[in-house]
């Protein structure tokens, strides 16, 4: 990374770590880079330990998907995951909105933080779910021991439902 470091006076990686092979190293490359007392924003993949069981499941067959999907020529790639954002995304996403509308708890519809979304990140979340090779999940207590290893202190998490897991921290002193 072109930038010296304890230069910077805040760094975000936001949805990019959990794609990387190394994932602890690549966040303390970024930690590196900054200043004492400087804020480091994450978003990373959660691992649903605050979902149901079905839930996960869901999740499994769709990972299932992922890895074949993955590896298509780019202009496939992007066709398929273009119809999974119009075939999936888009009607759970507004499922979920007109349940919340009739007063309806929405948390543990798949997608439902897609709801107030616009079909354009659908299809970017989309791709970037289906379309990468890579894709590691972690708990808020592995990011968290991470972030420490990294240097960093403080940590805490969005309490936005929809956001999981967006973590801030500050590099130590």
């Amino acid at each position: 990374m072109p930038l010296a470091d304890n230069s910077q006076d805040f760094g975000y990686c936001l949805g990019v770590l959990h794609h990387i092979p190394n994932t602890e190293q690549a966040m303390q490359i970024c930690v590196d880079k900054l200043k004492p007392g400087a804020p480091f924003l994450v978003y990373m993949y959660y691992n649903f330990e605050n979902r149901p069981w079905w839930f996960r499941f869901v999740w499994q067959c769709s990972d299932l998907l992922r890895k074949c999907i993955c590896h298509l020529p780019h202009l496939l790639k992007r066709c398929v995951t273009d119809s999974i954002a119009l075939l999936v995304y888009w009607p759970l996403a507004k499922f979920a909105q007109i349940l919340e509308k009739c007063s309806f708890n929405v948390k543990h519809i798949p997608l439902s933080a897609h709801r107030g979304g616009s079909f354009y990140n659908m299809r970017n979340c989309a791709l970037d779910r289906f379309g990468t090779c890579l894709e590691k999940r972690f708990s808020k207590a592995d990011i968290i021991q991470m972030m420490m290893r990294c240097g960093l202190h403080n940590v805490s998490f969005s309490t936005d439902p929809d956001v999981n897991w967006c973590a801030i921290a500050y590099k130590k002193e």
